[in-house]
């Protein structure tokens, strides 16, 4: 197992490397960040005494170099729009959406793996229908529009839920649900195709002839192996909606990384874009390598490959 962990854990460095890169290059691609940072109105001059000032003169390797050893050390630099250090606005904002994520992703687990689990015992039934047909909608549906909807029926017409703000646990409930919505197809129809295959399997039709109960059949040993790609989906979902709560935060006006990121893409903002592009990454490659190492356990075979 430990050198299973080792592996995936060289892999993931190698793709954060390759991440650091992309970052630092899509800044530079995207124009000339002295005249973003100096203004559309700056002179020269003044363009020419920013590009001094933050290194944009030095050759690109070390500009590299310099801005990758700064963000070892924590330093995200430092946001001219705002007048503060990118780091303490990031952390700022950052629990809010990782709130939001979790509570979307307790969403999605409790109604989409209940359901896949339904459909794939009782194939070709009322429950399975009903199951796909909620797995259809999900994917259709766009969040930003049922975010809407769920304003308009329990934020406005019931008056149950609070509309906008993340003050309290109320925030919360219409967000995580439009965002944990839209994943909820992705893994309720793996969860129940791969419990048609473990259903399917050999050992399983041996546990049912030697009269084990069909509910511990199904909870001890079919979900067991089942689940295994439902748990690398799951981590690229929670990554998903940590990058992807920009719209959700939108409507309703949460002060999340999500919306932070929005902001600064249209205050060209470049530091802060910077630093979150390279935070979700490795937020989003942090999960799959736990996801990857929860796997090893669940299933010993893939620790050979």
């Amino acid at each position: 197992m430990l050198n299973y962990a080792l592996k995936r854990l060289g892999l993931t460095f190698l793709v954060l490397v390759s991440v650091s890169v992309i970052t630092f290059a899509l800044v530079r691609l995207a124009g000339d960040p002295a005249v973003a940072l100096a203004g559309a109105e700056a002179s020269s001059e003044e363009i020419e005494a920013v590009r001094v000032a933050y290194g944009f003169d030095q050759p690109l390797p070390a500009q590299y170099f310099g801005w990758l050893g700064d963000v070892m050390r924590g330093d995200l630099g430092f946001s001219n729009i705002l007048q503060r250090p990118v780091m303490e606005v990031v952390l700022e904002r950052l629990p809010v959406t990782a709130r939001l994520a979790g509570l979307a992703l307790i969403f999605a687990l409790l109604l989409a793996v209940p359901l896949g689990v339904l459909a794939a015992t009782r194939r070709n039934t009322l429950i399975d229908r009903i199951a796909l047909s909620i797995a259809v909608v999900g994917q259709a549906l766009p969040n930003f529009f049922f975010a809407l909807l769920l304003i308009l029926i329990f934020g406005v017409t019931l008056r149950w839920l609070p509309i906008s703000g993340d003050a309290t646990f109320a925030n919360y409930v219409m967000p995580a649900i439009a965002l944990g919505y839209f994943s909820t197809p992705a893994i309720m129809r793996l969860t129940r195709a791969g419990m048609i295959e473990v259903l399917d399997s050999d050992y399983i039709r041996t546990a049912r002839a030697m009269g084990l109960p069909r509910r511990r059949v199904i909870l001890r040993h079919a979900m067991r192996n089942a689940m295994i790609p439902v748990v690398s989906l799951t981590a690229v979902q929670l990554g998903f909606m940590l990058s992807g709560s920009i719209i959700v935060e939108s409507v309703f006006s949460m002060n999340g990384i999500g919306r932070l990121g929005w902001q600064s893409i249209q205050r060209t903002d470049l530091e802060v874009m910077q630093a979150l592009v390279l935070i979700i990454s490795v937020i989003y490659l942090a999960l799959n390598y736990f996801a990857d190492i929860l796997n090893g356990l669940l299933d010993p075979r893939l620790r050979v490959q």
